[in-house]
């Protein structure tokens, strides 16, 4: 009896020892049992069709594949009843290594999101992470772990068409809002099932590329790296995300694939970061090209051996590690580490003890498209629209408009609407096109005249007589202009931004009947309007805002929502201006005087200003800003320094303001921006209402990297600005900054 205890005992103890085993040490007893082909499966990612759903999706030589446990992920393929056929097939694998099912899940799932680049405009940082967590709950409910996003890069050239993917221009916001998307696509916490694997890319400067050509090389120094490219990256490596994708570009002479330094010196090392790291797509074969290795085998040896460790699509992996390692070019142990990261995210998902847990119909239906996620999909594409101009106060439309003209050729365009990078296939029959929102928002009453004009990018004007006489007949016209959805995203840089086709001719012949005039403009970048901007009476930018972007602009159209956003990214007023950005660097002779222009950094047939700078954006109301306070005017290099400001609502109308703090250095051992946003605070202010604004300024809002590249704080003078836009600055103090 005693010796039964003893061993009743044992057997406990070494059961309660196993449910504690870590994570590491669950990897390490499953890696000692992999051969080097099973090893090398892990690293392989491949695709599925992109139109497709089903088994069918995914060839029969890839499920023979993912049988014999050669298959580590898959993208594109979605769907609960899909990922769990396929996920079946690798419980026929000798040691039943699940896979991870990826998508790039970038501004929603079934439940479209506006763009990313329009969500930075809302500079609502908790509605950001918001439409983050609820595109990972419905992915995640179609037996998707894996998002591609979010995209990081700093873009400051508009003609790059992936500029719709990310947030902007500036890195302290970039880098805010990054933070942001990754703690809502992880939500809370890596193998809870309604979150998502996200992946920080493109790792790194691929927002640079040259000329604005997508694809194209980068030409970047490496104080521009350090102070604009890189800061999102480590942000979101500090909020924990599980994965990073490779940039397409080189970097000093080394595409970002093959890039030891980027990948494992600053990534690895400087960071800490212990997830996965994949290419983009085929790109570890674009190293030939690129001139960087000679063959497919070279390829995969650089690529590996720099710290990439996924390959996706280009099959080198699967093709020549194996005799890579036989032949003694790398070690197995480099293919061992990047297979612990893969084996760590499966465990930390909990695929092993259930390979299915997140291939879930019944939630798939609850979940997708549901009322709570339309309703938000609404609320934030509200907060996306940003308000340029409003001459007359057009708008809010009011009773007194009783015919009211809705022309242009995306007035009923529903596809459009979702914007590019939308990569399931779900159908239009959700999609609130601008004139089904305007229809059922209009009061009793009011009559709607609709009429085409033209086409987005034509040069037909048969459409033009007809529009002049539905304007001329109304009592306000509502025009909806602008890019196709597939005008922008990845390949689809443009050299002229402008309004496509003959739209802005119709625009001045809108604008000549003399009835009050206002423009809905739609793209996934800046476009340049200069006419437009000038002649029309109200101007809304709604870039591309999902399902329900009708509905959201009727909100704004009505004032049921008054306009909040703010541009996180320069309007140019011409494309000669690209690159233009707010934090630019002075010169030794700088533009004073817009009259004179002799000798100066100016152009000789344009202004240096934008047609609308970063940060710019109106309201409905108006506010005040008043009583500017510093705990100190001096700061010692290690203190916190509060500052204070009130706003007031001088308007008519409650609504929300986004004060911003911007710093600027006057002096220091290398040369500084002219001004960079260093804070914000978006409050909303009832009418009438008065609100107190603080900021805290300490050591990590006034470091930078000095003259050896090292990050610091310097004495001397600061200018502290705080505005309503970078170059709407309303309350000004000097700081300086003292040893202490």
């Amino acid at each position: 009896m005693r010796v039964f205890f003893s061993i009743a005992l044992l057997f406990l103890s070494l059961n309660i020892y196993g449910q504690k085993e870590t994570i590491s040490q669950r990897v390490d007893t499953l890696l000692s049992q992999m051969t080097l082909d099973e090893k090398i499966g892990q690293i392989n990612q491949f695709s599925g069709n992109w139109e497709q759903t089903g088994p069918k999706a995914v060839t029969p030589q890839i499920l023979d594949e993912i049988a014999q446990g050669r298959v580590g992920s898959l993208l594109n393929v979605h769907g609960a009843a899909t990922t769990r056929s396929l996920q079946q097939y690798a419980m026929k694998s000798r040691l039943k290594i699940p896979l991870l099912f990826a998508q790039d899940v970038i501004h929603g799932y079934k439940t479209t999101f506006p763009i990313p680049l329009a969500e930075a405009a809302s500079w609502d940082i908790k509605a950001i992470e918001k439409s983050a967590r609820v595109a990972a709950a419905e992915a995640s409910s179609a037996g998707i772990h894996w998002t591609f996003a979010p995209m990081v890069d700093i873009c400051r050239d508009p003609r790059w068409g992936r500029v719709m993917e990310g947030a902007g221009e500036d890195t302290y916001l970039g880098s805010i809002i990054g933070a942001a998307r990754v703690r809502g696509f992880q939500g809370n916490g890596i193998g809870s099932t309604d979150a998502l694997i996200a992946c920080a890319k493109h790792f790194a400067g691929y927002g640079a590329s040259m000329a604005g050509r997508d694809y194209n090389t980068t030409d970047i120094s490496d104080r521009t790296l350090w102070e604009v490219y890189l800061p999102p990256f480590e942000s979101v490596v500090k909020e924990g995300v599980g994965s990073f994708m490779t940039a397409f570009n080189d970097l000093n002479g080394v595409p970002a694939t093959g890039n030891k330094y980027l990948l494992t010196e600053v990534l690895r090392k400087k960071w800490g970061f212990t997830g996965m790291v994949v290419s983009d797509w085929g790109a570890i074969g674009e190293l030939i090209p690129h001139g960087f290795a000679k063959d497919g085998k070279e390829a995969a040896c650089k690529a590996l051996l720099a710290g990439c460790e996924i390959d996706m699509e280009s099959h080198l992996y699967k093709n020549n590690l194996k005799q890579l390692v036989l032949d003694g070019e790398i070690d197995e142990k480099v293919i061992v580490e990047a297979v612990r990261h893969i084996l760590y995210k499966k465990f930390e998902l909990g695929l092993f003890e259930d390979p299915y847990k997140f291939s879930d119909e019944k939630r798939e239906k609850e979940t997708l498209g549901n009322a709570a996620n339309k309703a938000f999909a609404r609320e934030i594409a509200a907060k996306s629209i940003v308000l340029l101009k409003n001459n007359n106060e057009i708008l809010p439309l009011t009773k007194k408009y009783k015919k009211i003209s809705l022309i242009g050729p995306l007035m009923k365009s529903k596809a459009d609407m979702r914007g590019n990078w939308s990569i399931v296939r779900w159908g239009d029959s959700d999609i609130v096109s601008p004139y089904e929102g305007i229809q059922k928002r209009a009061p009793k009453g009011a009559e709607l005249i609709y009429s085409k004009g033209c086409e987005i990018s034509t040069n037909d004007r048969s459409g033009f007589t007809q529009a002049i006489e539905v304007a001329k007949n109304s009592d306000v016209v509502i025009m909806a202009m602008g890019e196709s959805w597939n005008m922008t995203g990845e390949a689809k840089s443009r050299t002229d931004i402008s309004l496509p086709g003959i739209q802005e001719e119709l625009i001045k012949e809108i604008v000549a009947t003399g009835k009050p005039v206002v423009v809905l403009l739609m793209a996934g970048r800046p476009m340049t309007f200069e006419w437009t901007a000038a002649n029309a009476g109200s101007i809304l930018y709604t870039w591309w805002l999902g399902n329900e972007a009708g509905n959201a602009i009727a909100d704004v159209l009505y004032g049921d929502y008054n306009p909040a956003a703010r541009l996180p990214i320069t309007i140019p007023r011409s494309v000669g201006q690209i690159p233009l950005f707010y934090n630019n660097k002075n010169t030794g002779r700088p533009l004073i005087d817009e009259n004179n222009v002799s000798y100066v950094s100016a152009y000789i047939d344009s202004p240096n200003t934008p047609l609308y700078s970063f940060g710019y954006g109106l309201s409905y109301t108006r506010f005040e800003y008043s009583d500017l306070e510093t705990s100190n005017t001096k700061i010692g290099k290690k203190d916190t320094l509060t500052v204070k400001c009130k706003v007031k609502n001088i308007g008519k109308y409650d609504g929300e303001e986004v004060v911003q703090l911007y710093l600027r250095d006057i002096s220091a051992s290398v040369t500084r921006p002219v001004k960079e946003l260093k804070g914000f605070d978006k409050i909303f202010i009832k009418a009438g209402e008065t609100k107190e604004v603080e900021f805290k300024i300490g050591k990590e809002l006034l470091a930078f990297y000095d003259i050896n590249m090292k990050r610091t704080v310097e004495c001397g003078m600061f200018e502290l600005m705080i505005g309503q836009a970078s170059d709407k600055i309303v309350l000004r103090e000097m700081l300086e900054v003292i040893k202490l």
